[in-house]
């Protein structure tokens, strides 16, 4: 999505009449509706991926409790989560997905206003809307919440999982054990997870 300033006109009418064969919304990610419950992995970015959340230690920690506490307003069983400093992941389960974006969605907002006040940019975009894709399966789970835990050293902060404060899986190896962690780790591999995310 963030190409698409760089793009000619015919590559935006080639984009848009693309997303419009397939149903899509024009410009923001498609969101589907479930009735019932379902497992989605969530991930939301910083507007144009700048280090809003990253701005201090202090702002990440209180982000993760903030986000963490809106899941549980809404009714959500959190599996798994990973905050960057541009960007998060969370794995959960909710009966009510329309509840639950509402809830994001003003989690969203209030951080918007709170950080433009700390940071002196009031009207500053602070978010670009956010995806979630259910679970297709039980190794579509698996590899997810791998991919939740290793997103840290993916993007190169640090070396192994549990060095990156700001995530689940200290409570997971603490849960499961660096046995079963390894194991699960081998059976239900990462490889290009994620890949084209930013292609909706």
């Amino acid at each position: 999505m963030y190409e698409w300033r760089r793009f000619s006109t015919e590559q935006r009418t080639e984009a848009l009449s693309k997303r419009m064969s397939r149903g899509l919304p024009w410009h923001r990610p498609p969101h589907r509706d479930f009735e019932g419950p379902a497992t989605f992995i969530i991930t939301a970015a910083c507007y144009e991926h700048r280090y809003i959340i990253g701005e201090s230690p202090d702002r990440m920690a209180d982000f993760e409790l903030s986000i963490l506490e809106t899941c549980k307003t809404a009714g959500a069983h959190i599996f798994g989560w990973c905050i960057l400093p541009n960007h998060y992941h969370l794995l959960t389960r909710t009966d009510n997905v329309k509840l639950l974006r509402k809830e994001i969605g003003k989690a969203h907002g209030r951080t918007s206003r709170k950080w433009n006040l700390e940071d002196g940019e009031v009207g500053r975009k602070v978010w670009f809307n956010y995806v979630d894709r259910d679970m297709k399966s039980n190794r579509h789970y698996w590899a997810s919440l791998n991919y939740v835990h290793n997103n840290a050293v993916h993007h190169g902060y640090v070396e192994r999982w549990q060095d990156w404060p700001y995530s689940s899986v200290h409570q997971f190896l603490e849960n499961t054990g660096r046995d079963e962690a390894r194991r699960i780790w081998k059976e239900y591999p990462v490889l290009d997870y994620g890949k084209g995310w930013d292609d909706y």
